[in-house]
């Protein structure tokens, strides 16, 4: 356990602070009181004076195998010993294509072509340019409108933030994408707090995109992105038969359905991929996080087999799609994705995840009933503690369970006041018993 007076490094151990603008963070805050993590294995983080902290995050959603696993950094190792680099401009080199054939290989019927980025934000950018270039090679060049969700996360860059939905990821940032267009989203306290697994009510807010093409002509839009399980903004799920539902919508007026996987790709839900769990098959998936095992930063595209075809019609030595990245493919990455594979395989990580879901689902909802909690929301090995605000003070209670947690040996992520957790798949039923009372504990504490 984390005493409050051990929160705060000595100067032994905490480095100068001042010259790194951190991510997604208060930094004066989080600089007058850090919480460090130093050394992690299995599931758990230790801080740099060695007190353990288990993960209930999987790092931020990415460390599905666990910490420190040895298969990776020796594959890593391998590879960066053998060739650290490689151009794939007009090049390439054998591990590229070994990975994309392991990842074609286990990705949904159809969508066997695969586009390397290096992270989730690149993985979302690259499939909102494909989709209107897609659209364009076929003649279909007035297709550049690009729908959205509110409350969605897909990513930093300015096509993420412009079909994402997240206030303060969008208001200082100008005017980004023009043509762009969003769903309601799907969180509906009134009518489904406190569901287990996928909500009831609501497959009707699929409709909106049929509102959206009576707008603006379906003749102007190329796809449409969601996330089929929102992390970010706290964990939102789909109704059940939302997502079939777009489905019809797209095939009927042509619009692509891409699919942010970033989050329930590899093993989230208990399977694969989450088009793998919800039956509904999208035209491209966005994925990074687990693809590596947080090991590399990493992300990959899956295209459907058409949508690539579409582009080799022109002369042979004509560049199909001008567009990259100087890391894309990077062998070390590669290496360490392949790695990652073998893992979820031989440990069987996905069904694994599949059979803990119900003992998980019954930890977080045993914490119904508790101080502040007014809504609860779970699938797979994803849980979302919604609490009361504080009155003008949004997010204060959430980041004090947050830092309570930590101080008692447990890290759990706060988005606004809402708890999302996202625990490595190894995890077992006494990681999540202590998971739960310690989250249990704080939450009774809290005023």
């Amino acid at each position: 356990m984390i005493s409050p007076s051990e929160h705060v490094p000595d100067t032994a151990v905490r480095p100068d602070m001042l010259p790194f603008w951190m991510p997604f963070t208060a930094n004066r805050q989080f600089k007058a009181a850090p919480r460090l993590l130093s050394r992690a294995e299995g599931m758990h983080y230790f801080t740099p004076e060695g007190h353990e902290v288990l993960d209930g995050t999987a790092g931020l959603w990415c460390v599905n195998a666990g910490h420190g696993r040895r298969e990776i950094s020796e594959a890593v190792a391998r590879q960066i010993q053998e060739m650290e680099y490689a151009p794939l401009f007009n090049m390439g080199h054998p591990v590229a294509f070994q990975f994309a054939s392991r990842l074609s290989a286990m990705a949904p019927q159809g969508l066997k072509k695969v586009f390397f980025t290096n992270s989730g934000s690149e993985s979302v950018d690259t499939a909102l340019k494909i989709a209107i270039a897609y659209h364009r090679v076929r003649g279909e060049g007035a297709r550049q409108r690009l729908i959205g969700r509110e409350k969605g996360y897909h990513g930093v860059g300015f096509g993420g933030i412009s079909v994402g939905g997240m206030v303060n990821n969008r208001k200082f940032f100008g005017a980004m994408l023009p043509g762009v267009d969003h769903l309601r989203h799907t969180l509906d306290l009134e009518h489904n707090a406190f569901s287990r697994g996928l909500p009831e009510w609501g497959a009707h807010l699929a409709d909106d995109l049929q509102r959206i093409v009576e707008l603006h002509d379906a003749s102007t839009i190329a796809a449409v992105i969601v996330e089929p399980v929102a992390g970010s903004a706290g964990v939102i799920l789909p109704p059940v038969g939302y997502l079939r539902r777009l489905r019809e919508i797209c095939d009927r007026h042509g619009i692509l359905l891409i699919f942010d996987e970033v989050i329930t790709g590899f093993g989230r839900l208990g399977q694969a991929f989450a088009a793998d769990y919800f039956d509904v098959l999208p035209d491209i998936i966005t994925t990074a996080k687990g693809l590596t095992n947080g090991s590399i930063p990493m992300g990959a595209v899956f295209v459907r087999d058409e949508i690539y075809d579409a582009f080799m019609n022109g002369p042979e030595h004509v560049i199909e799609l001008f567009h990259g990245y100087t890391y894309s493919g990077h062998p070390v990455a590669c290496a360490a994705g392949l790695a990652a594979m073998d893992i979820y395989e031989q440990e069987d990580l996905f069904n694994r995840a599949a059979e803990m879901a119900p003992y998980w689902e019954e930890a977080v909802h045993s914490l119904h009933g508790l101080p502040n909690v007014i809504d609860i929301r779970n699938l797979g090995l994803v849980a979302g503690i919604e609490l009361a605000s504080r009155e003008g003070a949004p997010g204060a209670r959430a980041f004090d369970a947050h830092v309570k947690c930590f101080e008692k040996g447990v890290l759990v992520r706060f988005t606004g006041d809402i708890i999302a957790l996202s625990p490595p798949l190894i995890i077992e039923k006494q990681h999540i018993d202590t998971l739960f009372g310690t989250l249990g504990d704080v939450l009774r504490s809290l005023d």
